[in-house]
């Protein structure tokens, strides 16, 4: 039986409702043997034509040069049958020398007894340039980003040093001080008070170096990741009270300091999304390499996480799927196989990131 849409005619003189066929909005066009058999007048104005220049030329005439031989493809298999229908963006080519964006809706046809493709073409360039100002936006959003990230870390190093060397060092005198103090008092009364200063002083260094240690890890620095990981999660079970164990692989690890600094702040957050939200008893941390890559894994037995905080994430979820994005790599979280959450990061070999590159003039 034959296809009723194979019997429409598709000349300028047999198409049905040619008055409205010629007002369309979008552009109508019929080829066989790969040449403009009809046009109307928004196809042919598309690349600069009129219909009666357009007809009779072939596509490779209208298309650029690195879409030509794609096109005739996608033509040649709707006109085998292979693929009767098809969609598609695609380039044509401006008599005046430039490419047009178009998007091309085409079927299969049988025109004047022969197979052909009648279809309709509109203009994309808007759309194409809206995506890719779009584009543009959010690369420079995420080239912000990191750079943010990266003053940030500069700068929590300088506190972190700042509060080690020169508060620590204040603290550290008096501590002294307030010894040689004691030493020379003869009245009980009187060490009591020395005594309470000196402890008052050592309390206040070890806090200095807690808070330094907050702002950014020396082992990061010195010995690297695992070394900086473990010992966060050794601060976080004492002050918890979460059993925490981690299984990772020797240092040092292929990964620049930026991927460094992610991975240890992306763990970071993980383990303070789970003291608020997980109301977990375990945490575990796998650090692995496959190769050159590395990946990450940190579970707990919590609560878990469900869908629509996935879908809606919070700032927390996002800023570390942005530092992930920056340092080159991919982080996945989802709900863990045995309940509770899991976090996957996966890291390149080592590369530049966003925040070792040179800004821009």
């Amino acid at each position: 039986m034959t296809n009723p849409s194979e019997n429409l005619a598709a000349d300028a003189g047999e198409i049905p409702f040619r008055a409205i066929v010629e007002q369309s909005l979008v552009g109508i066009y019929v080829i066989q043997d790969e040449v403009i058999q009809y046009a109307n007048g928004v196809f042919a104005g598309l690349t600069g034509h009129t219909p009666e220049e357009i007809v009779g030329m072939h596509i490779r005439e209208l298309t650029p040069p690195w879409s030509g031989e794609d096109n005739l493809q996608r033509i040649r298999q709707r006109v085998s049958g292979e693929i009767p229908s098809m969609r598609f963006r695609t380039q044509g080519w401006h008599k005046d020398g430039y490419p047009v964006d178009v998007e091309v809706h085409g079927s299969r046809v049988i025109f004047r007894g022969r197979p052909a493709i009648a279809g309709v073409a509109i203009s994309i360039a808007e759309n194409v340039q809206f995506e890719h100002d779009l584009l543009h936006s959010r690369e420079q959003l995420r080239a912000l980003a990191a750079r943010i990230n990266d003053d940030r870390e500069k700068q929590r190093q300088l506190i972190a040093r700042e509060l080690h060397d020169v508060l620590g060092g204040i603290l550290t005198s008096i501590k002294l001080d307030a010894a040689r103090v004691r030493r020379r008092l003869e009245r009980d009364e009187n060490r009591e008070i020395a005594d309470g200063i000196v402890d008052l002083a050592r309390e206040a260094i070890d806090s200095v170096r807690q808070i330094s240690e907050t702002l950014h890890p020396s082992l990061l620095d010195h010995l690297g990741l695992v070394p900086a990981v473990t010992r966060q999660l050794e601060t976080f079970a004492v002050r918890h009270g979460i059993a925490c164990t981690i299984n990772a692989t020797e240092s040092p690890l292929p990964i620049s300091k930026a991927q460094g600094i992610a991975a240890y702040r992306i763990v970071q957050e993980a383990l303070t999304n789970i003291a608020r939200h997980a109301e977990a008893t375990r945490v575990q941390v796998a650090i692995r390499l496959d190769g050159p890559t590395l990946h990450i894994a940190v579970t707990d037995n919590g609560t878990g996480i469900s869908q629509a905080q996935l879908e809606r994430p919070s700032i927390g979820i996002v800023g570390m799927r942005e530092r992930a994005r920056d340092a080159g790599g991919h982080l996945e979280i989802s709900p863990g196989l045995d309940g509770g959450t899991l976090l996957r990061l996966t890291l390149p070999p080592i590369m530049e990131t966003a925040a070792e590159r040179p800004a821009d003039d």
